[in-house]
């Protein structure tokens, strides 16, 4: 059980903008509330599929002495912006305080080095428990219990949350998959034999064989530090990955949707944001969030082109999911 020394008095959560409710000062909680910190951005496919059991922690808890924060910390540059993560506390229905912690100086301040990362505060304002990524949802709500009953001895408990999905359940797989892929020269891996050209807007070719956990432009791109910019209609981006789902953060032109169209497998499944038309796969790119391009039934090996029908469609990475139930 990750817990934590229990002298580690957790750090004020300063330096950041407070865009939902708050602001949370933990000396003035202490003797009354246990604090649940969540950091997570609004594009990370591992933090999205936690969201749901947070908010319901809020909800069964917040009566009986929990406080839930999230500290939004942004993996790209679109999600410092806080109209974009409000537009996302809305789609997913949170209603707790939620800071923006741009500049990383809440992030610094508990060492935190992944999203999703949990924190659990108790109410002398010691850090008590910690939990890193997806999963041990029951054990983490087993430790809120815990550090609540020590507030109120009297306090009764409903049963720990059902699994919300299927893969939560305990004979879920995680199988090793095509591991997150960046496109940005900084830290993405492009398998045009060439490589890119940095910060320039250049014409890329197809090399027609591909290989897997590479991204392959072809086309009129621009390679930036941290994404890939479609710079004429009818550029491509080409993958080849083993994965159940495949998601790709994506944001669209300066004040205008655009439209990108998916080439699949027929053994392959689109994904929630793919519509169909006469047969072919179309997403809307409309705002900068992470889209879901591939869902398929469990783990297989496949490949993917996307065809960007609008210039001006920016690419950051692809994530992928890996938990089957068998």
């Amino acid at each position: 059980m990750p817990q934590i020394n229990e002298t580690i008095l957790a750090p004020a959560l300063e330096g950041g903008e407070w865009i939902q409710k708050g602001p949370v000062e933990l000396a003035q909680l202490h003797g009354r509330k246990v604090v649940l910190l969540d950091f997570w951005d609004y594009t990370c496919v591992n933090c999205i599929r936690t969201l749901p059991y947070v908010s319901q922690w809020h909800q069964r808890y917040a009566a009986k002495g929990l406080v839930v924060v999230g500290v939004h910390a942004p993996e790209f540059s679109f999600a410092r912006d806080r109209a974009n993560v409000l537009k996302a506390i809305a789609q997913f229905g949170l209603d707790y305080p939620i800071v923006l912690d741009n500049s990383y100086t809440i992030w610094r301040a508990y060492s935190n080095r992944y999203w999703p990362a949990k924190y659990l505060i108790d109410a002398q304002g010691r850090l008590r428990y910690y939990h890193f990524g997806e999963g041990l949802y029951q054990e983490t709500e087993k430790q809120i219990q815990k550090l609540l009953s020590e507030l109120d001895s009297t306090a009764q408990f409903p049963s720990p949350l059902e699994p919300i999905r299927d893969t939560d359940q305990p004979g879920a797989v995680c199988y090793r998959v095509t591991p997150e892929l960046y496109l940005g020269y900084a830290r993405g891996q492009f398998g045009n034999p060439a490589g890119v050209i940095r910060d320039k807007s250049f014409d890329y070719s197809d090399p027609g064989r591909y290989v897997e956990g590479a991204a392959y432009l072809s086309g009129r791109w621009v390679v930036s530090e941290e994404t890939s910019r479609a710079d004429n209609s009818g550029a491509t981006l080409m993958l080849r990955y083993t994965a159940m789902d495949v998601n790709l953060v994506m944001a669209p032109p300066v004040g205008n949707a655009a439209r990108v169209e998916l080439l699949i497998g027929e053994e392959q499944r689109a994904g929630s944001d793919v519509t169909f038309e006469n047969g072919r796969c179309f997403i809307t790119v409309d705002r900068p969030r992470m889209y879901s391009l591939i869902a398929n039934p469990s783990v297989l090996s496949g490949s993917i082109k996307l065809k960007m029908l609008d210039p001006g469609v920016t690419a950051y990475a692809f994530t992928f999911i890996s938990c089957v139930v068998t």
